[in-house]
């Protein structure tokens, strides 16, 4: 398969999009989707990352929320 290049510039490109047959069209779609919700993920991966609460801290919580809930649920019985 020979590999050309072109320049476009985005009114080009869109317009490309549009006349492209609606599987076509889906295809790209699918694949944007796809890159484009990793890209958001590993972002708010990152946003999220502290150092303030240890996995340790956190299962402690955890533990205790739920112990607490089923003692709650012991009550109402």
């Amino acid at each position: 398969m020979e590999t050309i290049n072109i320049s476009l510039d985005k009114n080009q490109f869109i317009k490309i999009i549009n006349n492209l047959e609606e599987k076509d069209k889906l295809e790209i779609y699918f694949e944007l989707r796809k890159t484009l919700f990793l890209q958001r993920f590993n972002k708010l991966l990152q946003s999220a990352k502290t150092n303030e609460l240890s996995l340790e801290e956190i299962t402690k919580e955890v533990e205790s929320v739920r112990k607490s809930r089923y003692e709650k649920g012991k009550q109402v019985s």
